[in-house]
Order: C-alpha cells, then structure tokens, then sequence
C-alpha cells in the first residue's frame, strides 16, 4: 500500500469522525443499558473526546485556513491540563470512594473536581474566543460553540420531558456536557459545509 493510499484512508477527517461517533455511540450504549457503571462510562469518554481532537487536528491540517497560530496553542495546551486534571480526580474517586467510612466533605470535594476539571475546558473555549486574532477563525469558533450549545441545551431539554413522561430513563446531568462535545464536532461539521473551513477546535 503506498502513502497516498495510506493517507486517503487513515488520514481523512471521515475516517477520524466514524471512530468519533462509533466509540461516543458504543460507550452512550454501553451506559444506558447499565452494562457498564456511570464511572467506568465517564472514564471511557476520554477515548472519543481524543478521537474528536485528532478529528479537529487532522481537518486543520487540510485547511487551507491561516495556520495554527498562538491562541490555539495555548487552547490546547489548556484543555490538556483540564482533561489530566478530570483524569486525576476520576482515578480519585473509584479509588477513594469505594468506602463507606468517607466523610461527606470529602465525598463532596471529589465529586466537584471532575465538573470543575469540565468547566476548566469550558473557559479554555472561551479564552480562545477572545484571544483569537483572525476574525474568520474567531467567528467559526463563536459559530460551532453556539451550535454546540443549542445542540446539548436542546438534547437536556427533549431528555427532561421525555423523562417525565416516563418514555427514557434517568441519566446523570454531566451527560449534558458530553451532549456540548459531541455538539462541537456537529459545529465544525456545519462550519465546513457552509463556509468550507472546519474552524480552529
């Protein structure tokens, strides 16, 4: 096989995207049946949350869009402390709070970090907004945030009544967040069909 057809294949944003939506779907599945605990679910959320990145990496990388300039450095920069951060904790709690003998405050300090460690990448979104220095860039970022942001508001909001019409089961509310990510690869999906660049996330 030669590097042109290697490429075509393993090096597209398609290629990237399918492994994306196949490991979010299987883990979604995989939670929603119970098969899995919402922990382990939580933890596997970093294997498609990388897939999207390399997705994103690979899509800027065939865009012939201004190059990666500083601002985005320092968001990737950013959202992988985040993300070692929500790793830490993670490992934490399974290994901390297995016992009956934890007190409440700790309980409750272990079960924030993880949303903090989330929200820590939601600035990071925000700080590349306004850092950002070329307008096109800066307004595909604005443009796949807020449909992103539509995406995972509509989704917890459908859920909600959904749930209490007794029609879907009850699950955690971080999923919304999960809702917000997958929503960022739906943005730059409808960034490049509209204005032929994927955007800089």
């Amino acid at each position: 096989m030669n590097t042109g057809t290697r490429g075509g294949f393993t090096r597209t944003v398609p290629f990237w995207a399918g492994l994306t939506f196949g490991t979010f779907g299987a883990v979604m599945g995989l939670a929603l049946t119970d098969a899995i605990n919402s922990v382990t679910a939580l933890i596997l959320m970093i294997v498609p949350a990388g897939l999207f990145f390399q997705t994103m990496r690979v899509a800027n990388s065939a865009s012939d869009c201004i190059g990666r300039g500083e601002a985005q450095r320092l968001y990737i920069k950013r959202v992988a402390i985040f993300a070692s951060a929500y790793l830490v904790v993670i490992a934490l709690q399974v290994s901390l709070l297995e016992g009956d003998d934890v007190s409440l405050a700790a309980r409750a300090a272990l079960s924030v970090m993880p949303g903090l460690a989330i929200c820590g990448v939601f600035w990071a979104i925000g700080r590349l907004i306004v850092d950002e220095k070329d307008e096109f860039i800066r307004m595909l970022i604005v443009r796949q945030t807020l449909i992103a942001t539509g995406l995972a508001l509509g989704f917890a909001t459908i859920w909600g009544f959904l749930e209490t019409g007794g029609v879907v089961p009850h699950i955690p509310a971080y999923w919304f967040a999960v809702a917000f990510f997958f929503g960022q690869f739906v943005g730059a999906a409808s960034n490049r069909i509209t204005h032929g660049s994927w955007g800089a996330l």
